[in-house]
């Protein structure tokens, strides 16, 4: 998700605004709402809504109640209220937008307490907190380093500074609880700043730190989704995937949020669909299910003393056969059904495209020996046919020349008397 302004430079920075992914336009953002009230007008006596949405380091986002009535538009940066000082953040929503929002999220737009918007960031408070901004990547591998030297189990994925400068949020994931009060002191010395350690989970870091997702897309979670529901391994037994943990897991390590995407569709293509513990009764003998497809309607049974040989059936008749098994009558056997089912499907084209073959484009490369020896050889060949003609030019030419000069001799009447 990158603005129109943030094509990439030589040292990977933008080229364009510069600001990797806060630019003012807003359309690299993480987790952004598109405002599509921003072009209406409210109507008499209505007044706007007093509460924005502002967005600092990554995807971390909070709601800020706006009491000095300043005219504030998307991609102002602003200096909000902290526990200890201010922080700088850019405003990524306004109007009646955000109080959707906060509902949402669970968010009381009625609460007094909410924190305020003290000013517009002045050009001091931008500069200083470029500066901190600029810092967090050299303090973050500090802070790796005294955790294994403290032999703590814990991964430190992000830092994140205030706005002024006077503190430093550490994000970090753990599997069990960590005792990181050494950890404080030692970076508190280090870095003179106060430190504040705060647990997140791998999905939450996901989110943060953003990437490239195996379908080549970026991560559902880092650029619109943001509640993250459990994902069982249910989920990929309905669609009939494989189970298999390196392609099922995404990013985080943990299931990939995309399973549930599609669950309620095969969940309702599955209700009139016989299960996969379906038992056919034959005279033949005892069948098991082998193989479904829900997109098909098709159904593979084998029977029990032969399990290599598959036959397919339809939904509808695996439901027939049930019945009459429910009736204790036996059919004779799957043969029976599975001839009805083998009908030839015609090619039907929709262009002139489809009729070509798909390996009209495999055809063998010749090698580059071969092309040069056969350019050689026509080379060779024009050359010695060159100078052929130019010999049988130049014999021709000798045999005028002699014919002319016996033509002179015998026209010379002084010559003719020498002769005689």
């Amino acid at each position: 998700m990158g603005c129109s302004s943030c094509s990439t430079g030589k040292d990977g920075q933008p080229s364009g605004c510069k600001n990797n992914g806060t630019c003012g336009t807003d359309g690299c953002n993480k987790l952004t709402v598109f405002d599509w009230l921003s072009n209406m007008s409210l109507p008499n006596g209505e007044k706007p809504f007093d509460c924005v949405e502002v967005r600092f380091k990554n995807s971390r986002k909070e709601f800020f109640r706006n009491t000095e009535n300043l005219s504030i538009s998307i991609g102002d940066i602003v200096a909000t209220q902290a526990q200890s000082g201010h922080d700088v953040g850019m405003v990524t929503l306004v109007g009646e937008l955000v109080k959707v929002q906060m509902k949402r999220k669970k968010v009381d737009y009625k609460d007094k307490n909410l924190p305020k918007i003290h000013r517009k960031a002045s050009q001091n408070d931008i500069d200083k907190w470029q500066k901190c901004r600029d810092r967090e990547e050299e303090i973050k591998k500090r802070a790796r380093e005294i955790a294994i030297i403290l032999k703590l189990q814990m991964k430190i994925s992000d830092v994140e500074f205030q706005g002024d400068g006077s503190k430093a949020t550490f994000f970090y994931t753990a599997e069990d609880r960590v005792d990181f009060r050494q950890l404080i002191k030692d970076m508190a010395k280090a870095f003179g700043i106060r430190i504040e350690m705060r647990q997140i989970g791998y999905r939450q870091e996901a989110q943060r730190l953003g990437g490239i997702g195996s379908c080549g897309r970026e991560l559902c979670c880092s650029t619109w989704l943001t509640d993250f529901r459990s994902v069982s391994t249910s989920a990929a037994r309905y669609q009939q995937l494989s189970l298999n943990p390196q392609k099922l897991a995404g990013q985080c390590g943990k299931l990939k949020c995309c399973l549930n995407y599609e669950l309620d569709m095969y969940l309702d293509a599955l209700k009139d669909f016989p299960s996969q513990d379906t038992k056919l009764f034959t005279e033949k003998g005892l069948a098991f299910c082998q193989k479904t497809d829900i997109f098909k309607g098709l159904l593979w049974f084998s029977y029990k003393n032969e399990p290599a040989n598959w036959h397919t059936l339809t939904k509808e008749q695996v439901q027939e056969i049930l019945e009459k098994n429910k009736k204790k009558e036996k059919v004779a056997s799957l043969e029976e059904y599975t001839v009805d089912n083998f009908v030839k499907e015609e090619k039907v084209f929709e262009n002139v495209v489809g009729q070509d073959s798909l390996t009209r484009f495999d055809r063998p490369k010749r090698s580059s020996r071969n092309r040069n020896r056969k350019r050689n050889k026509a080379k060779t060949n024009s050359g010695n046919g060159n100078r052929n003609n130019n010999n049988n030019r130049g014999n021709k030419s000798g045999n005028a020349n002699t014919s002319k000069n016996k033509k002179r001799r015998n026209n010379n009447p002084k010559r003719q008397q020498k002769n005689d």
